[in-house]
């Protein structure tokens, strides 16, 4: 693959971890503990091919009020147990770490987690790694309306941008969604205006970076007009 071909921003909405568990008659945790090991691949072969930013759907919004304690407590010990590891390598390779959507309501020890990745990030890294965590799309464009009508900034497009969680971030040119279903489920829906989909029956912890090459390649043939001819 040529850097030319390659898309600058990735977004990874990364379904299917509790189905790959279940079918496995395992708990859903240890579907969410392989799908951390399959994303940090992925994210090593993103990095290796040149692609500059990889923003990973962590944690919904949705996901925060309607799935049982239990594996929530189950997912907050998954950060708790890889994070500062994962995070420290990835500073290391000379990347650095992003974090998008409301930390509010996280445990005190999880947002100051999240809080310590990105302050602690290597400046001018070639590479970032985004974690939306308790992200949604609607929310967060709800509140970016609300923080701009509460300035002075002219209503434009780029205003607007400047007041997402994502301000300062290029808009993804490919989202992926693994695990068969073919929606976006609030990921990145302002964002994602003019990004190419790409949709893979694959189970996330099953998406390897070969099962990543392959929705580069077929990136690589789509034709991206914006409206032109």
């Amino acid at each position: 693959m040529e850097k030319s071909t390659l898309p600058r921003h990735v977004g990874l909405i990364m379904d299917g971890n509790g189905r790959w568990a279940k079918k496995r008659l395992r708990p859903r945790s240890f579907g969410h503990s392989a799908g951390m090991n399959a994303m940090i691949e992925v994210a090593k072969r993103a990095k290796e091919l040149g692609i500059e930013y990889l923003t990973v759907y962590a944690l919904s919004t949705e996901n925060l009020i309607n799935r049982p304690k239990d594996e929530l407590e189950e997912l907050f010990n998954l950060l708790r147990k890889y994070f500062s590891k994962h995070v420290k390598q990835l500073y290391k390779a000379g990347a650095r770490v992003r974090v998008i959507g409301d930390r509010t309501p996280l445990p005190e020890d999880v947002k100051k987690l999240l809080d310590d990745g990105e302050k602690n990030s290597p400046d001018g890294a070639a590479f970032t790694l985004v974690f939306a965590i308790n992200y949604g799309s609607r929310s967060e464009i709800l509140n970016a309306v609300n923080l701009l009508r509460g300035s002075d900034d002219k209503a434009d497009e780029a205003a607007f941008a400047s007041k997402l969680y994502t301000d300062g971030l290029p808009d993804p040119d490919l989202i992926i969604r693994t695990g068969g279903e073919v929606r976006l489920s609030n990921f990145l829906l302002w964002q994602a205006a003019y990004a190419e989909l790409y949709f893979t029956p694959v189970l996330f912890p099953d998406f390897t970076p070969a099962e990543f090459d392959k929705a580069l390649e077929e990136y690589a043939k789509r034709n991206r007009r914006y409206g032109g001819l």
